[in-house]
C-alpha cells in the first residue's frame, strides 16, 4: 500500500486567499508524490476547531473529522506562517488538540502516534523559524510521532519587509533542495516504521 501524508495549514488567512504556507506545504506534498506519498491538505482555519485538549470538544467541533485523517496518515506536515517570532495562534491549537492523544492506546500501550511520522513548514518575512521548529517538534514528540533528519524547511524573507514567499518569482534552490531533502527522509522513515513498528510499551 502506498503511504499517505496529510498536511495541516495552519495560516491565519481564510480560503480562498493566496497562503504562502500553503505553497511550501503543497511543495513538500509534491516532492513527496515523488516517493510514491499520496496526499492532501487541510486549511485549519477554514474549519471549526474549538479550543480544548479533549479528542471531541462537542457542539460541532472540526477537530474529530480533522484528527480521523491524521490518524490515518502516515506522515504529518504541520505547516506554520511565522507571527511575532512564533507559530501562529491556529497552530498552537492543533498542537492541542494533539494533547488527547496521549489518553488513546492500543492494546500494547502504544499511542495510536506512534509509528506516524511528523514534519514542519514555516514561512515569513521575518526570523523565527528555527525557534517554531524546535517547539513543534518537541510538541509532536510529545504527543508521539518520530521526527526524521532534517524534518523542517522553511523560508525567512529579510525582515521587516513586505515579500511573502508567495510573491517570490520562483522557489530559492536552497529551500527546494531542503524540501526534497525532508520528503525523502519522511518517506524512507515512514517506510522503515510501517515495516517494524515501536515495541510494546511499558509506560502507563
Amino acid at each position: 500500500m502506498p503511504l499517505t501524508a496529510l498536511a495541516l495549514n495552519c495560516t491565519l488567512s481564510p480560503s480562498p486567499t493566496e497562503s504562502s504556507t500553503e505553497l511550501l506545504a503543497q511543495q513538500v506534498l509534491d516532492a513527496l508524490a515523488e516517493h510514491d506519498v499520496r496526499g492532501s491538505m487541510i486549511r485549519v482555519v477554514d474549519h471549526d476547531v474549538r479550543p480544548g485538549v479533549e479528542l471531541d470538544m462537542a457542539d460541532g467541533d472540526a477537530w474529530p473529522d480533522i484528527r480521523e485523517q491524521l490518524i490515518a496518515s502516515d506522515i504529518l506536515v504541520l505547516a506554520t506562517p511565522t507571527w511575532l517570532g512564533q507559530h501562529s495562534s491556529v497552530c498552537q491549537r492543533v498542537l492541542e488538540r494533539l494533547d488527547a492523544e496521549l489518553s488513546e492506546k492500543d492494546e500494547q500501550g502504544r499511542l495510536l502516534t506512534y509509528g506516524k511520522v511528523a514534519v514542519v513548514v514555516v514561512v515569513g518575512n521575518e526570523d523565527g523559524a528555527h525557534h517554531i521548529s524546535a517547539v513543534a517538534f518537541q510538541s509532536l514528540n510529545d504527543v508521539g510521532f518520530t521526527i526524521p533528519a532534517g524534518g523542517v524547511t522553511y523560508w525567512n524573507g529579510e525582515a521587516m519587509s513586505g515579500t511573502d514567499y508567495k510573491d517570490l518569482d520562483s522557489t530559492p534552490e536552497t529551500v527546494a533542495r531542503t524540501t526534497r531533502t525532508l520528503a525523502a527522509n519522511a518517506a524512507h522513515l515512514a517506510r522503515l516504521l510501517g515495516t517494524e513498528g515501536y515495541p510494546p510499551s511499558d509506560a502507563t
